[in-house]
């Protein structure tokens, strides 16, 4: 309906746990009046003296002033129970607990007793809306909401129209979500909605190379964070969440994409999940938590061997940037190494034991090191199996001496940034391959949900979208395994010149 977003005055929110509590506080602040209900009226005047204490520390820090915050206050009543009479209501949002028959129950109830120009709204985080709608004579009035905890400072909301939502709902959402200073992204009524399915690049290929016995998670968490910029790496993320949590929603979403091979869960969490290493709530996961502090093992001390480093020109450039960043290792420039050298190579894409054979290079000198990154902070060093273990420790003290972290990883046909990054923007452009949502409606999803310093189309454009393709052909074509396959929107674009983050022409344009 027009100018509803405008309109709208009046929202009760059913449920007074963490999220309804942070949905109430956020409607208010925002102008909104405000109606808790929850089946216990205890439990609705504690969500009410909870949010007006929120506004009351906040005015106390200065981050509201004295007068919004006792406005704010004013804005929100207790009603008790769901049903009680709803007539000025123009919003009605349910955050009641994850269960599908719970809130089909509860919107059949409310559509009987909620005034016909108020919006239905569930905040599910992984049910299908069509789901819960189905059970309504007028699925057309309900739509989906998913927030993120904790809501006031998470700016990301999830528009989600069910399969029957009436046209105008979504983008009417979309202008109040705006209204209350967060940020909407259209997200589509499948497994994972948007942020989660997006989220599954960085996660199912870290257990993957668990798995493979590439490194260690907390390998994978410090390439994570220092080369590829992520706050927090994969593994320490699922510690966070709770494999309780992370792992039914890797195969849910596997599932309901009818077992997308870029999507496969891990016979990894399953494992952990069952044995009760689920993370800092069970005090163990992948990294011990005594006394509910991580525990992370210390950075290997590398040892004191000296041998002459030759640097491989793999790609052009690799060679001088190698060159400056050793200093005062001894570096040999001729056109071949020595006998006694140790032999750097930096591929995108291949192995170093690759490399070392087609080049012809003495292979059990050859070790890779990653050029992702260009070398500016951590630096990987990889080992295959024919390596000699007094030029791999020359190698290890060689790449130490120039004042870098190193993490050791096992030789593959790619490094471990390079397979993160890869899989990242090849899940994102994935979705928007399949129409799911806007290639800026992923960005922004992924860089507000998630918290990735760029979205995967944006990351993907900025590493170069042919070299991001060459990365999953070469993973491809050493493993077999259909999870590498590049998606057409990357190689498309990538074979024309166009960016990763635009639509380009569809026969809609025509």
């Amino acid at each position: 309906m027009e100018r509803w977003a405008e309109r709208a005055g009046r929202v009760r929110v059913i449920g007074t746990g963490v999220m309804g509590r942070g949905i109430a506080q956020l409607a208010a602040a925002g102008g909104l009046t405000v109606e808790l209900a929850d089946q216990r009226m205890d439990a609705v005047v504690a969500a009410v003296e909870y949010v007006g204490g929120m506004f009351d520390r906040l005015a106390a820090k200065g981050r509201m002033t004295a007068e919004d915050a006792a406005a704010a206050k004013a804005r929100l009543y207790p009603v008790g129970e769901p049903l009680t009479p709803l007539q000025d209501c123009d919003l009605i949002i349910e955050a009641v607990r994850e269960d599908l028959a719970t809130k089909r129950e509860l919107f059949a109830a409310l559509e009987k007793v909620a005034p016909e120009h108020a919006v239905l709204v569930t905040n599910t985080s992984s049910l299908s809306v069509t789901a819960i709608g189905a059970a309504l004579a007028d699925p057309s009035r309900l739509a989906g909401l998913h927030f993120f905890n904790p809501v006031p400072l998470m700016r990301l909301v999830e528009v989600i129209p069910g399969a029957r939502t009436a046209g105008w709902i979504p983008a009417a959402l979309a202008d109040l979500v705006r209204r209350l200073g967060h940020e909407p992204v259209l997200a589509p009524d499948t497994p994972g909605f948007l942020v989660n399915h997006a989220g599954r690049g960085l996660v199912t290929e870290a257990l993957q190379i668990l798995a493979e016995g590439v490194a260690e998670p907390v390998d994978v968490d410090r390439i994570a964070r220092d080369v590829l910029g992520l706050k927090m790496g994969p593994f320490e993320l699922m510690d966070l969440t709770g494999l309780d949590v992370s792992h039914p929603v890797l195969e849910s979403i596997w599932d309901g994409f009818y077992g997308e091979p870029r999507l496969r869960p891990s016979r990894i969490t399953r494992a952990r999940t069952e044995a009760g290493l689920l993370g800092r709530k069970s005090g163990e996961g992948f990294y011990a938590y005594p006394g509910g502090t991580k525990e992370e093992p210390p950075e290997a001390e590398a040892p004191g061997v000296t041998r002459p480093v030759w640097v491989h020109e793999t790609e052009p450039g690799v060679r001088d940037r190698l060159h400056a960043l050793l200093g005062d290792v001894e570096v040999e420039t001729g056109e071949t190494p020595s006998a006694d050298a140790v032999v750097l190579v930096a591929p995108h894409g291949r192995s170093a034991l690759d490399v070392a054979l087609a080049e012809g290079l003495p292979s059990e000198r050859v070790l890779g090191i990653d050029p992702f990154g260009e070398f500016f902070t951590r630096l990987t060093l990889a080992v295959h199996p024919g390596v000699d273990r007094e030029a791999g420790r020359a190698a290890w003290a060689a790449l130490a001496a120039t004042g870098r972290p190193v993490t050791i990883v096992r030789d593959g046909p790619a490094s471990v940034a390079q397979r993160l990054l890869a899989s990242i923007v090849n899940v994102g452009s994935g979705i928007a391959e399949q129409r799911l949502a806007t290639p800026a409606d992923i960005d922004t999803a992924v860089r507000l949900g998630l918290g990735y310093p760029r979205g995967p189309l944006e990351w993907g454009e900025h590493a170069g979208a042919g070299r991001v393709a060459e990365i999953l052909r070469g993973m491809r074509d050493a493993t077999g395994d259909p999870r590498y396959r590049p998606s057409r929107w990357l190689t498309e674009r990538a074979a024309l010149g166009l960016p990763l983050t635009e639509a380009g022409t569809s026969p809609s344009d025509l």
